[in-house]
């Protein structure tokens, strides 16, 4: 099938990270694939939950929103008592996708604060949002060395995600809204720059699929990763 913008199926859209977009966050990354924009910034605070007070390590935790325009209709914004469930989860994917390239013991007893905003909707937010999180915590962690206030650096390895679908038959590699939207089976896969699988996602939103159809989209998504990791480097190479 052809796609809306002439990729391949394979094909990533335009992907991007552009550091240092605002100079309030020691990280702080736009990440756009395609026209998908999400406002990534990592902070740190003294201190860590109650469960973790006197082990001597720290805390990742992320938070996950969409402004109000970031989609054709007007999103309303979250208020105490109602809480957008689609959020919360999202949240959690990316905090724990998150820890699963850190040594907490390396940051001691302090809380690293992830928030992701989406700017604009057209597709694979959360993947965005994890791909784009990992850049801005490589810049937080350069701060909080020259800080002196890291044991050693935390960084296991990198972190990447990619959104993978069945569309009218066909595997499709990072879908937009427009596929995303009409996708027999949609998935989601985070995976290390060891190349570990921290999580996959994927449900039939029309026929179940084979698997085959999972192998497929285990190894398109894998390929599509492993390009957003050069890209991060390339990221990160530029002053």
């Amino acid at each position: 099938m052809a796609r809306n913008d002439g990729r391949a199926p394979n094909d990533l859209r335009a992907v991007s990270f552009q550091r240092r977009f605002t100079d309030t966050a020691p990280g702080s990354v736009l990440a756009c694939f395609g026209r998908t924009r999400v406002l990534c910034t990592a902070m740190y605070v003294d201190g860590v939950p109650p469960f973790l007070q006197g082990r001597g390590q720290g805390w990742v935790t992320a938070e996950y929103s969409m402004l109000p325009s970031a989609s054709p209709d007007r999103k309303q914004r979250d208020r105490a008592g109602k809480v957008d469930g689609r959020a919360i989860e999202i949240q959690r994917l990316i905090g724990r996708s998150l820890r699963a390239v850190i040594e907490l013991n390396k940051i001691t007893e302090r809380t690293i604060w992830v928030d992701c905003d989406v700017l604009q909707a057209d597709g694979g937010t959360r993947c965005a949002a994890i791909s784009g999180a990992w850049v801005a915590l490589h810049d937080l962690f350069t701060v909080m060395e020259t800080r002196r206030v890291l044991r050693g650096w935390p960084l296991r390895t990198q972190l990447g995600a990619v959104s993978v679908g069945r569309v009218g038959g066909q595997i499709l590699c990072d879908l937009d809204y427009s596929e995303d939207s009409k996708a027999d089976t949609d998935s989601n896969i985070v995976m290390t720059g060891a190349g570990e699988y921290v999580e996959v996602q994927g449900s039939a939103e029309g026929a179940p699929f084979q698997r085959a159809d999972l192998d497929a989209m285990l190894d398109v998504g894998g390929a599509a990763i492993t390009r957003i990791f050069e890209l991060q480097k390339a990221a990160l190479a530029t002053k």
